[in-house]
């Protein structure tokens, strides 16, 4: 029996020749994650367990959702990380300033790599699927329990192949083809399954186009995301990756519950309209819509890619007078890459306000709360009601280059509108 890339993933960390959906199986585990929020809840049910940790080297703790430290509450959440990681001499420990925001970082740093199966006390850990691994986000029980014996179990998913054809134009972005996606099929269309992205499209989405892509598996209610290993994933994991990993590749006569087709060549910049991520509109086909606030960064959007796709839509412009733009690079490294670039000139001069990486107002945590009324264009994955700061806030996700234009001309706006 054939298998798609989940299954055959998830039967090699079960020992198993072969895995199916609806089957249940105990994995052991690559690499287990938590942040500031997840992680302490997650230490206290651990400490009932008793320690030590399963291993030291397989364990990535990053505090970043309400770092650095905005009140007193956070600073303890972030200090019951420091003082674990101590305890256990956690390698992969990333302090404030010393790497970022966990789904960028991770990658980054080639702490994930092909073929991995990783799990985290977050959801949009199936970031990873962009490296042809096998990722997901758990509960805080679950990763107790995974601190303490480095394994989980899972209930193997059904598949949905996501056939790419075509090209990305130069105008679209992974956010794009994401929103577009979920547009189609609903928050709820891969519900406890796995998006698969195959096809001649998949060659013309970037590295940071397909982060985007499987970071967001989740708001179609995917259990994960995955995208095959081609060239262009073995040029970004070169440098970076320093242990042994495996390449998977789905068999031809692998299962799937079902096809969706994008061809490529049709996309358009689109928007998700509050309170979905599925409730997505051409922005060309919609009427004019005043904003007050611009996020432009999180772990979906917070590459440099990303960082240079913003700053060449502000470029020679100027934030309009009413709205507030606020640009967080994902990492230290993103960082350093855009002051090098010149990008972030380009956003202080246009009167943006520059943060360090934090997940901040993705989650409505800090650097950019929403007060009652206000509307935000924004390059984060959720727009729940309420999700950056009063119940009556709206907040639109878009790409960078939309989120860009928005905030140069006071509404939502696409860079055509610029010319």
């Amino acid at each position: 029996m054939g298998m798609n890339m989940t299954e055959k993933i998830l039967a090699a960390h079960a020992g198993l020749k072969e895995a199916s959906a609806g089957q249940l199986v105990t994995c052991k585990l690559d690499m287990v994650l938590a942040n500031d929020v997840t992680a302490p809840p997650s230490f206290k049910e651990f400490e009932k367990i008793g320690g030590p940790v399963f291993d030291n080297t397989k364990i990535a703790l990053v505090p970043d959702h309400f770092t650095p430290n905005k009140d007193i509450k956070s600073a303890g959440l972030s200090k019951a990380v420091r003082d674990f990681a101590n305890k256990y001499n956690i390698i992969n420990y990333f302090e404030v300033g010393r790497g970022g925001i966990e789904h960028v970082i991770l990658p980054e740093k080639g702490i994930v790599a092909p073929g991995m199966l990783t799990i985290g006390a977050d959801s949009h850990t199936c970031t990873y699927g962009a490296l042809g691994g096998f990722s997901t986000g758990v509960g805080t029980t679950d990763l107790a329990v995974a601190l303490a014996t480095g394994e989980a179990w899972f209930k193997v998913p059904e598949a949905i192949k996501v056939e790419l054809t075509g090209d990305k134009p130069a105008d679209i972005t992974g956010k794009d083809v994401m929103l577009t996606l979920i547009g189609m099929i609903g928050v709820d269309g891969a519900l406890y399954k796995t998006l698969e992205f195959s096809g001649e499209g998949v060659h013309s989405l970037s590295m940071d186009d397909r982060f985007t892509i499987a970071n967001m598996a989740i708001e179609a209610g995917g259990k994960n995301g995955i995208f095959p290993v081609d060239e262009l994933t073995m040029e970004y994991i070169k440098d970076r990756v320093k242990k042994p990993y495996t390449i998977v590749e789905a068999d031809a006569d692998a299962k799937y519950c079902d096809t969706v087709k994008i061809n490529l060549n049709d996309l358009v910049p689109v928007v998700a309209f509050p309170h979905l991520p599925g409730n997505t509109k051409k922005v060309a086909e919609i009427d004019d819509i005043k904003i007050d606030q611009v996020v432009i960064g999180s772990c979906t959007n917070g590459r440099i890619e990303d960082m240079r796709i913003a700053a060449q839509v502000m470029k020679g412009h100027t934030v309009h007078k009413d709205v507030r733009c606020i640009v967080i690079p994902g990492s230290q490294q993103v960082y350093k890459e855009a002051v090098k670039s010149g990008y972030i000139d380009i956003f202080i001069d246009a009167g943006a306000s520059v943060s360090t990486p934090t997940c901040g107002p993705c989650l409505g945590a800090h650097m950019g709360i929403l007060a009652s009324g206000e509307r935000c264009v924004s390059t984060t994955n959720r727009n729940f009601r309420g999700r950056m700061g009063h119940v009556d806030s709206e907040v639109y996700l878009a790409g960078p280059q939309v989120a860009a234009a928005s905030a140069i001309l006071g509404k939502i706006a696409q860079p055509e509108d610029l010319r």
